[in-house]
């Protein structure tokens, strides 16, 4: 038989590849826009640069026989796999077909997956990875296993050294959650985002609830309630553009600083409306995400977890082009005290900003940690323990401002020079002290109170004697606990001069495996 010419090879070459990119055919890819979902390849497209990805492993096949495996094959094995770009800056990717066999994990499926994971830690770029996919392969059994296992140790190798965002676009369900799990940020698309461990089946017939799989594993469950994600999008094509947003605060690795952005807004703008944001009334409310717009780079502020927490504000921002990564008290939920779930969001995000070399910029307004019986028995104690570990063992650039109410534990729970804080900037109504002055003087003056005859205008006397004496930043002051008392409206080049000053900041900490974290 006469060679093949060159023209023919080429024709096959195409042939397959076009085979490969109708993943489990066109019947297939119509049912999975008819769920209103992006197939595998025209999600890759969405999230990375247009004409910038390059697939590997299209033609990976499975090489299982169980039960009649071996006559249902297709090219790719249902996951595509390959790096592009955000931005001009190279990243990883893996995106599951549901097309094929319901985007099910078998040994080549996760062998595609490990060895981009493999690859993005080699090369020092980060990683995404699109979740759609039934689960594990049953006809693989424990090869199937085995592939999970895998991937979950690469998530854990690669973490802190590389960003690993993971993308929930389709069902994620029992041991495939642990991968998004272990990711730094989890997306969630509304409505055909699902993850969860166990399915309503097995609920119902374990426990006798009811449930939806949209009430177990929705978006909005987890984004909400769970905190199991970080980003909740209506749709694909907004998921998409959060995570390029996302990106473009963090260095590709560990060892980059976060990438530099001309902002054409003057570091040392000042606002005076900064002054009328904050109350000076300890018991009034205010949005603190109206202090931060004021205070970053053209109001530009990224938020994550926007919907978990609500008493606590976590996201990116730049100052004068410089990426910082924000910690706020929100005192228009619960006052802004610290409970559990809030001390969890946060001590998180230090963690990841410590990781990325992002400078940590702290806005405190804290009355103390929220009291109650659940709260107890839920383990303050060990989740609020996070956040003093957190911001304790974080040597990034650690900037705190101390905009009103900073009492007791959580004054030092938020980052205070004890902790670490590299600098403490302080506003003219800031109230650092053990408690509040109403508390404080029922206290210290209890016996002058009861013996006055006018109790009331006594009690407000002494209230006003320790506002005076104690409810202010200079005391604090006083003793180097605040570096400088600020106006307001001096905050943005303060935290600017702040910094610079921090830039070339280089902390070494005793050689160690590594700290054990409160459980």
């Amino acid at each position: 038989m006469a060679d093949k010419t060159i023209d023919e090879l080429c024709a096959a070459l195409l042939a397959r590849r076009e085979k490969a990119s109708l993943g489990g055919g066109e019947k297939a890819i119509a049912k999975q826009h008819d769920k209103g979902k992006m197939t595998a390849r025209e999600r890759i497209d969405a999230v990375l640069d247009p004409g910038s990805f390059v697939e590997i492993d299209e033609f990976v096949e499975h090489r299982c026989t169980n039960f009649g495996l071996d006559k249902t094959t297709f090219l790719g094995d249902g996951v595509v796999t390959g790096y592009g770009t955000i931005d001009g800056r190279i990243v990883y990717v893996f995106s599951q077909d549901f097309t094929v066999m319901g985007g099910s994990l078998g040994e080549m499926h996760a062998q595609k997956i490990c060895k981009v994971l493999d690859l993005a830690l080699t090369n020092g770029a980060p990683c995404i990875g699109i979740n759609d996919s039934g689960g594990a392969r049953i006809q693989e059994a424990v090869d199937a296993l085995s592939g999970y296992g895998k991937i979950f140790f690469r998530n854990v190798k690669a973490s802190g050294v590389i960003p690993q965002f993971s993308i929930i676009a389709g069902p994620c369900a029992g041991g495939a959650v642990y991968s998004p799990a272990l990711t730094d940020f989890i997306f969630m698309v509304d409505k055909i985002g699902i993850m969860h461990i166990t399915g309503p089946q097995v609920i119902k017939s374990v426990t006798g609830e009811d449930v939806t799989s949209e009430q177990i594993g929705g978006a909005r469950a987890h984004n909400s309630t769970s905190g199991c994600a970080h980003f909740f999008a209506a749709t694909e094509a907004e998921c998409y553009a959060q995570v390029r947003r996302v990106m473009s605060f963090l260095p590709s690795n560990n060892m980059e600083e976060p990438p530099f952005k001309e902002t054409g807004d003057d570091p040392a703008r000042m606002d005076p409306e900064l002054r009328n944001i904050v109350p000076t009334n300890p018991n009034r409310g205010y949005d603190v995400r109206d202090v931060i717009k004021k205070v970053v780079d053209n109001g530009d502020f990224c938020e994550v977890q926007e919907l978990y927490a609500l008493n606590i504000v976590t996201g990116f921002a730049r100052v004068g082009g410089r990426v910082i990564g924000i910690i706020a008290n929100q005192a228009k939920f619960m006052a802004g005290c610290l409970d559990i779930d809030a001390s969890d969001k946060a001590s998180r995000h230090i963690r990841i900003c410590d990781a990325f070399n992002i400078p940590i910029v702290t806005f405190e307004d804290v009355p103390g940690y929220l009291p109650g019986l659940k709260q107890e028995m839920g383990g303050i104690i060990r989740h609020g323990a996070k956040l003093l570990y957190a911001y304790s063992e974080a040597t990034a650039p650690k900037i705190t401002i101390v905009m009103r109410k900073a009492y007791g534990g959580s004054y030092l729970g938020m980052c205070s020079k004890d902790l670490g804080a590299d600098v403490v900037l302080a506003w003219p109504q800031a109230q650092i002290a053990v408690m509040g002055a109403e508390g404080a003087a029922n206290i210290i003056f209890r016996k002058e109170i009861e013996a006055a005859e006018d109790k009331v205008a006594k009690r407000a006397e002494k209230i006003e004697e320790y506002k005076e004496s104690f409810a202010n930043p200079y005391r604090a002051a006083q003793r180097g606990f605040v570096d400088r008392v600020i106006l307001p409206e001096e905050t943005r080049p303060a935290l600017y001069q702040a910094l610079l000053m921090t830039e070339s900041k280089s902390e070494l900490r005793p050689k160690r495996k590594h700290g054990i974290l409160p459980n």
